[in-house]
């Protein structure tokens, strides 16, 4: 969980820093509207990851083979 909670806080302060740049530009109380964006991007993103995660790790074990098998073709 916790894996999860740094990875959506990094995503939606990124993504915060250019919706904001885009919407609004990059005048005068730019740090604070990316805050305030943060602020709302960081629950809605967390819970999206955890939404997401069953999904995910299937994907993954779909698309990515065992370290088992990667080791005999190596």
């Amino acid at each position: 969980m916790a894996f999860s909670f740094y990875m959506a806080g990094i995503v939606a302060f990124l993504m915060s820093l250019a919706l904001t740049a885009i919407n609004t530009g990059l005048g005068d109380g730019y740090l604070l509207r990316v805050l305030r964006a943060y602020a709302l991007a960081l629950p809605v993103g967390f819970m999206g990851v955890m939404a997401a995660r069953p999904l995910v790790l299937r994907l993954v074990a779909w698309t990515v083979a065992p370290a088992s098998q990667q080791a005999r073709k190596g």
